[in-house]
């Protein structure tokens, strides 16, 4: 399966949320947990956009190929 740069990022933000969230409550930081509800909520909602925006350029370059003769 090749990964993308978006599904790269989709991927660090998650992780980087679940560290934040796991690591926030141990330092008594509340700051620090609600940033990582907030970067791993980003790194989900990116999810179906980005395999929306994958699907659409097969099918541009499925018709730009059948296009071509």
């Amino acid at each position: 399966m090749i990964r993308t740069k978006n599904a790269r990022k989709r991927t660090v933000d998650l992780v980087k949320g679940k560290v934040k969230r796991s690591v926030g409550p141990l330092r008594r930081d509340d700051r620090l947990k609600a940033e990582g509800r907030v970067d791993q909520g980003v790194g989900k909602s990116e999810a179906p956009v980005n395999r929306r925006s994958g699907k659409a350029g097969y099918v541009l370059t499925q018709v730009g190929n059948a296009l071509k003769w």
